[in-house]
Parts: C-alpha cells; structure tokens; sequence
C-alpha cells in the first residue's frame, strides 16, 4: 500500500511524504502507481516553477516536499494532489493510505 502523508500547519497543507508501492500489479506494470508518481511530479514541478521555495528529497521508493513557508496557493495546489489521490483510491480501494498530520 502507498502511505500519503500530507504535512498541514495553520490549516494549511505545505508538504507531503509518499512511499511504498499500492501492490495492484507488478512493479512496471501498476497504474495506481503510475497515476500517483506522475501526479507528484507534476505538482513538484508546478510548484516549483511558480517559485515556491521547497525542500524535496527523493530516495529508494520514497519523495518528500515541503514548503519553507505555509502559503495559501501552494495549499491550494497540493489539496488537488491530495483530492487527485481521494479519487484513485475510490477507483482502486485498499492501494493508498492517506493520513494528515500537524506540523
């Protein structure tokens, strides 16, 4: 199963951490894995390229970003990846555990 934690400060998200593999297919071979990959690199991406100021890091099976400051933009973008992986989970039940935790 894909752990999703979503990091939120002041009632606003500013960051994430994802590991693991959701286990509906092989490795190569797992669209829940695949749509979850793509969609954290696109908001990697996104939010770097509107300038936010991010600490990512990236290992074996793991990606973790968070904002160097709480910003209602940047929360709006990763309140889509976090409803972006709602709706997988509702196609695919029992691949992504999605927790929220108070930093």
């Amino acid at each position: 199963m894909i752990r999703a934690d979503f990091y939120e400060t002041q009632g606003l998200l500013i960051g994430f951490r994802f590991s693991g593999h959701s286990g509906y297919a092989d490795a190569g071979e797992d669209v829940v894995c695949a749509a979850v990959s793509s969609a954290v690199q696109l908001t990697v991406n996104i939010l770097d390229s509107l300038g936010f100021q991010t600490n990512v890091k990236v290992g074996d099976n793991v990606i973790s970003c968070k904002l160097k400051a709480a910003d209602k933009a940047a929360a709006t973008i990763l309140g889509q990846l976090k409803l972006h992986f709602e709706a997988i989970l509702e196609e695919f039940p029992n691949t992504i555990n999605i927790t929220i935790s108070e930093v």
